[in-house]
């Protein structure tokens, strides 16, 4: 009876350990991100961007903003709790090494810096 369970625990430590390596091999790169943010150009590259889909609204500069605060932003729209109809699809296909590059990088600019 002992055996099975020493087993589980040993299974479950290991699953626990593999997760923790593996959030902690996503080293943000800020430097891969250029080939990586040509769809995020065409909206928030843009100053003083309007969009009308689907409604008008000014779109934001995202240059400047904490490293932090985009990645939890585009976490949340790959997940599905926050929702946008061009930002959603947009984020769904990122890995999560892509938006921490993206994020580093964006975080490395100014609101007043222009992208690439």
């Amino acid at each position: 009876m002992r055996k099975p369970l020493a087993v589980l625990l040993l299974a479950a430590a290991g699953a626990v350990m593999a997760s923790a390596a593996g959030a902690a091999e996503i080293v943000a790169n800020p430097k891969a991100a250029p080939n990586k943010i040509e769809q995020c150009i065409g909206c928030h590259g843009i100053p003083e961007y309007k969009t009308a889909f689907p409604e008008v609204y000014q779109v934001p500069m995202i240059g400047g903003q904490s490293a932090k605060y985009i990645e939890a932003a585009l976490q949340a729209y790959k997940k599905g709790d926050r929702k946008h109809p061009q930002m959603t699809p947009t984020a769904k296909v990122l890995s999560d090494q892509d938006i921490a590059d993206i994020a580093a990088y964006y975080a490395q600019q100014s609101a007043a810096t222009p992208t690439k």
